[in-house]
């Protein structure tokens, strides 16, 4: 296999080879045959459309020494050949990004009147025209606008907004747009039997979506699989070679944030990604396939899209569970997080907060369910503490009793016999609470604070106990958005102090802090073998 890169190997030697931008073309061929090119072309839309392989064919048809202008670009003569190879000397192709000062153009200027040396036509290319400056734009206008009867001008660019209007003006402007992905799948194909390629089916639809409608882009893509001409390219290398999850990842993500599964969701995440996709890769992806899921739900199902009827029926379905302004803000979460650059520590962290994100703070069911037990706990609290009180009442209710009935006495006198066993059960939680038995008991209350809220294992897998003040325990959050999402999470630390409460026969209270703004206390014991340790004198005050 040649070493040269795909797209320029097989780059289109004629205009009916051009994939996918027939309004340009034909038009362009028309012309040719007519007679009647312009002298100057505006070419915009997306990089890898096929605009310069456009400008080039242009240059060779108006060159071509084919007595047949309808046959124009010929490929065969040795104009067409000399352009191929790129030793064309009529054919001036600049880089506007590299050359953008007045200097530049003024030197094109003063050029451009000298006569064409082997060719009929001088044709100038500007690539990326828009990253001319301003007085360069300026330079180029009365050029552009009456150049020599034998010059011609094509312009290119990504970013037609940042051409200045007087440029647009003196120019014939074509817009080239982005391929569907049948086109590159069908191109990539005829490419892959050219090469005597073996490539599966799902491997070149994976590599067509992933071109995202530049053709050029997917070829390269295609380029990157192949290591000899005789290997096969399966989908399985395909996904771990392009960074990408599988497409059951992608849909199983999306069910878990309609279900509410935290979870869930999150362990899709961390297996898709110990698979070999890439963070960025999977947030590209699920904005390609919400994206859909948007478009189906605003046309009700009425849209084309790249999928089988299966695949669209199932999307469908998706559609109709998700909240329009949900959704909206979904694709919007997944953009953001595919546009982080690449080079945090944790490149997940993106992908994980898109995703917690998009689950609801507090979900109507459990919500409705927990929410009888918490008004319902804190009245047997209050009741033993108003005991001793009727206790200390008895004897100012004896002394009244007394001239009265001598029998009321006794009775009154049993009941004083009463608190003094009950004493013991307010100072029976004076075992306190301790780090070891929250650890020990760790697992077992996050399965219980999900049954009591889905949402909360997620979080609390992103939290640890640091440290216990008296009867409330601190955890810590290494992010404080992870704190604020479990702070804003109605009842979240309400419930895991009573799942706490139940385990450890203790009452316990929670409170949350971020890890690296909180100081661990230490205790009066650990203070002195801490002291004595390093051989200093304790004084007490």
């Amino acid at each position: 296999m040649s070493s040269q890169a795909l797209y320029r190997k097989w780059r289109p030697g004629r205009f009916d080879q051009v994939v996918g931008q027939e309004h340009v073309t034909h038009t362009l061929q028309q012309s040719v045959a007519l007679d009647r090119v312009g002298h100057a072309y505006l070419f915009c839309g997306p990089r890898g459309t096929g605009k310069t392989t456009s400008a080039r064919l242009l240059a060779k048809a108006v060159n071509c020494l084919d007595p047949d202008p309808a046959n124009r670009p010929c490929n065969q003569c040795s104009i067409c050949q000399s352009i191929s190879n790129g030793r064309f000397l009529d054919l001036i192709e600049i880089d506007a990004a590299s050359n953008t000062g007045v200097d530049d153009i003024r030197d094109l200027r003063d050029k451009i009147n000298f006569a064409p040396n082997e060719g009929r036509f001088k044709v100038y290319i500007i690539d990326e025209v828009h990253m001319l400056s301003t007085a360069a734009f300026n330079a180029l206008l009365k050029t552009l606008e009456e150049p020599p009867p034998h010059a011609k001008f094509v312009l290119a660019t990504t970013e037609e907004h940042k051409v200045p209007m007087t440029i647009k003006s003196r120019c014939q402007q074509f817009n080239f747009r982005l391929l569907t992905q049948a086109e590159i799948t069908e191109r990539l194909a005829w490419l892959a039997a050219k090469e005597s390629l073996t490539i599966e089916p799902e491997a070149l639809a994976l590599v067509a979506q992933q071109g995202a409608g530049s053709i050029r882009d997917a070829e390269s893509l295609l380029d990157q699989l192949v290591v000899s001409p005789g290997d096969t390219v399966t989908l399985d290398r395909a996904q771990k070679v392009l960074g990408t999850a599988s497409n059951t990842a992608v849909i199983n993500l999306v069910n878990a944030w309609l279900s509410s599964d935290g979870a869930g969701g999150l362990s899709i995440i961390q297996d898709a990604l110990a698979s070999g996709a890439d963070a960025r890769q999977f947030c590209r992806q699920m904005v390609a396939y919400l994206r859909q899921l948007l478009l189906l739900q605003a046309a009700a199902g009425d849209i084309d899209l790249d999928v089988t009827l299966e695949q669209k029926q199932a999307m469908l379905a998706q559609a109709m569970r998700a909240p329009r302004r949900a959704l909206i803000d979904a694709v919007k979460q997944f953009n953001d997080a595919a546009m982080t650059p690449a080079s945090s520590w944790q490149p997940q962290l993106p992908l994980e907060l898109a995703f917690i994100e998009m689950l609801p703070d507090t979900p109507l069911p459990t919500v409705i369910v927990a929410a009888p037990p918490r008004q319902q706990e804190p009245p047997p609290i209050p009741t033993p503490t108003p005991e001793p009180p009727k206790a200390t009442a008895v004897p100012v209710i004896e002394k009244k009793a007394e001239p009265e009935t001598a029998v009321s006495p006794p009775p009154q006198q049993a009941p004083q016999a009463e608190p003094t066993p009950a004493q013991p059960t307010p100072a029976q939680p004076a075992q306190p609470i301790t780090l070891p038995e929250v650890m020990r008991h760790w697992r077992e209350m996050v399965n219980e604070a999900g049954q009591r809220n889905r949402n909360l294992p997620a979080l609390l897998n992103m939290a640890k106990p640091l440290a216990i003040e008296g009867n409330i325990l601190v955890l810590g959050f290494d992010y404080a958005i992870f704190k604020g999402k479990f702070d804003n999470t109605v009842g979240a630390a309400q419930i895991v102090g009573e799942v706490f409460t139940q385990l450890l026969h203790n009452d316990c209270h929670v409170r949350c802090v971020v890890t690296s703004e909180y100081t661990v206390p230490i205790s009066k014991e650990e203070f002195h073998a801490l002291a004595n340790e390093l051989g200093g004198v304790v004084r007490e005050e």
